[in-house]
């Protein structure tokens, strides 16, 4: 059995709140992670629909797989490059924040 897996690189979103998401759905038939991440409510998981429905084109498309046959293997949100960004403060100081961003990686492969 061959795995398929998706990469989406560069997600504005911190990885600890994309990990929260990404949880829900390991281990899962495609069905039912795609019904976890769309009831769940949580931006990660939107953001995670789109990964894995790519990573279930890519073992349509290389193999004869349906959806209907594939699980998540492994889903991986690692930690992109921070974006560095400051607002004016009072008596001229700044205050520095970071914005993170986030990569996804989700692995799907036939069962049995």
């Amino acid at each position: 059995m061959a795995d398929y897996r998706a990469i989406t690189r560069f997600v504005r979103i911190s990885p600890r709140k994309a990990r929260l998401a990404a949880a829900l759905m390991r281990g899962l038939p495609v069905s039912a992670a795609r019904l976890q991440l769309q009831s769940s409510g949580l931006k990660g998981g939107r953001l995670l629909i789109k990964t894995l429905d790519s990573a279930v084109a890519n073992a349509e498309l290389q193999s004869d797989t349906s959806a209907e046959k594939l699980s998540v293997q492994e889903v991986r949100v690692d930690e992109g490059p921070r974006l560095k960004r400051a607002k004016p403060r009072s008596r001229g100081q700044r205050h520095a924040f970071v914005k993170r961003t986030s990569h996804f990686t989700v692995v799907v492969s036939a069962k049995g």
